[in-house]
């Protein structure tokens, strides 16, 4: 008998292990599909406009394979490690009784999970003038005031297009007043904070929250989170910039390593392999310390919960290690190179549809987006496909980074751009399905993730560098508009799903009641 259910435990484990490995095969396939077009991409680049040596091409081929495997685990241990852990949060916070423990609970949330943020601990060491744990303290003290808003907002049902109006007025009026060298700074700081680490655990809370309600809006309202978080550090350091105003950048464009033989690559990613497994094991404890204080006084989950819940943390951090190692050292030398490169041809335009190009695919690459629209296909049973998501952010981050290097080429102020950008997504926001709000603002944090800050922004920094601009006004603020367009994009997007159902209710002359949110497929027909 013993023998027996041993076999049948052998034989469950090795089941378990199969369709692990099958998901972490499936996982890498769809990084592969994302990563393969940007890598096209800058060897096209190499090949047709700007020759880079052999060696330097080797070291950008080893950073993607980096990103592709790395991404792959990455997604795998968010789905059982993040994703579950923020929803049992979620579950528990709905339980409380009183409104000053909830607060509480969400602020808490909210300043440890940005401190372990890896993109602002980027942002943070590029900007001059400002201790970098003051920086990252004032952002996660933001983050940690709005999510705990986020949280009551679920909670009470309050309007999220209502709370979006008034929020980014107040943002608005007060960048009216904010230094214009701090300015971009401020706007970039909203999007790094909601990265590969906050994402999926911000977003897993409010689908746990509002899986407590019975109402039909609950959907709905299981979004909205992370855009609200996004404001509170946008807001923080716009504050910080009364008592610090930097006028130079302290950033330095990191140079191509020079290799010659296999020996040197494998040398160079030795030497920042080990950065990076400090830097993510550092930035996974807090989580991982919050699980643990969550598990004892809870007991929320079982034992063969909690086995898959260490396996996922493990696979989180081999993910991450990989991910941003292969960004770093990789793809960042290669960005800055391309738009220092680029900048210095007679034809320098070119920067504009190459930039955009490089937008449409790197959003792709983005660990946090396919987190979100996974998450996105899931919450509306499929009337809002991953492929439908995958389109409207590539366009909007496409827009973004055309955008951002006729910013950074004309040197036109970035709230020429982002204040009227934020306008018409706020007015488009009292036009759509509540749910498509939600998703929208969602998109603009999850998009400025660690692709943005190791390949994009060096590109822009790379352009002002051999054009001669002042970084701090010309070069920040690409993070910030990646993280606008496609708010502006998804809703346009809620805007034709209206006008369908409309149609719809207009040729089959059938009254419906209150139907505005209710979720038909707009991939029909």
């Amino acid at each position: 008998m013993r023998s027996i259910l041993r076999n049948t435990k052998n034989n469950s484990l090795m089941k378990g292990e199969i369709i692990l490995n099958l998901k972490l095969k499936e996982k890498i396939n769809e990084s592969l599909s994302a990563v393969l077009p940007i890598t096209g991409i800058v060897l096209m680049i190499s090949v047709f406009l700007i020759p880079m040596e052999l060696g330097s091409v080797v070291m950008f081929l080893t950073g993607a394979l980096m990103l592709i495997i790395g991404m792959g685990f990455f997604q795998l241990g968010a789905e059982m490690a993040m994703t579950p852990i923020g929803e049992g949060v979620g579950v528990q916070i709905s339980k409380l009784k009183k409104l000053i423990t909830v607060l509480l609970m969400g602020f808490i949330m909210g300043v440890i999970t940005t401190v372990s943020e890896p993109d602002l601990q980027v942002l943070a060491s590029q900007v001059p003038s400002i201790p970098n744990n003051v920086l990252i303290i004032t952002v996660a003290i933001g983050v940690g005031i709005f999510l705990s808003l986020a949280i009551i907002r679920i909670r009470y049902k309050i309007s999220l297009s209502l709370l979006l109006i008034i929020c980014y007025g107040i943002l608005i009026l007060v960048s009216l007043f904010v230094p214009k060298e701090f300015l971009a700074v401020a706007f970039d700081s909203g999007g790094v904070t909601t990265g590969p680490m906050t994402v999926p655990f911000i977003m897993a809370v409010g689908v746990g929250i509002a899986s407590m309600r019975s109402d039909s809006n609950a959907a709905d309202d299981s979004f909205g989170l992370v855009a609200l978080s996004s404001i509170g550090p946008i807001l923080a350091v716009m504050i910080l910039g009364y008592f610090y105003q930097p006028t130079e950048a302290d950033f330095a464009l990191t140079d191509v390593a020079t290799v010659v033989t296999t020996q040197d690559v494998a040398r160079v990613f030795a030497q920042g392999l080990p950065i990076y497994i400090k830097e993510v094991l550092i930035s996974l404890l807090p989580i991982v310390l919050v699980f643990v204080i969550f598990q004892t006084m809870t007991k929320h989950y079982h034992k063969r919960q909690i086995k898959r819940i260490a396996v996922g943390f493990a696979y989180t951090y081999i993910g991450l290690v990989l991910f941003l190692c292969g960004a770093n050292v990789g793809f960042a030398p290669v960005g800055a190179y391309l738009g220092k490169e680029l900048a210095s041809l007679p034809y320098r335009w070119i920067l504009i549809p190459i930039g955009a190009l490089i937008g449409y695919y790197i959003v792709k690459a983005e660990p946090a987006i396919q987190i979100l629209n996974h998450q996105v296909e899931t919450v509306t049973n499929g009337a809002i496909s991953v492929k439908m998501m995958d389109l409207c952010m590539s366009i909007g981050v496409a827009s973004s980074a055309g955008l951002a290097m006729i910013h950074v080429l004309t040197g036109i102020s970035i709230s020429w751009f982002v204040i009227p950008g934020y306008i018409i997504a706020l007015i488009l926001s009292r036009l759509v399905p509540d749910i498509f709000i939600g998703i929208a603002f969602d998109s603009g944090g999850v998009t400025s993730g660690p692709m943005t800050s190791t390949f994009l922004l060096p590109l822009s920094i790379g352009v002002c560098e051999a054009l001669g601009g002042n970084l701090m006004t010309d070069a920040f603020g690409i993070v910030a508009l990646v993280a606008l367009t496609p708010l502006i994009a998804i809703q346009l997007m809620g805007l034709i799903y209206k006008m369908k159902l409309d149609e719809r209710r207009s040729n089959r002359h059938v009254m419906v009641a209150d139907d505005s949110d209710v979720i038909i497929d707009l991939e029909e027909e």
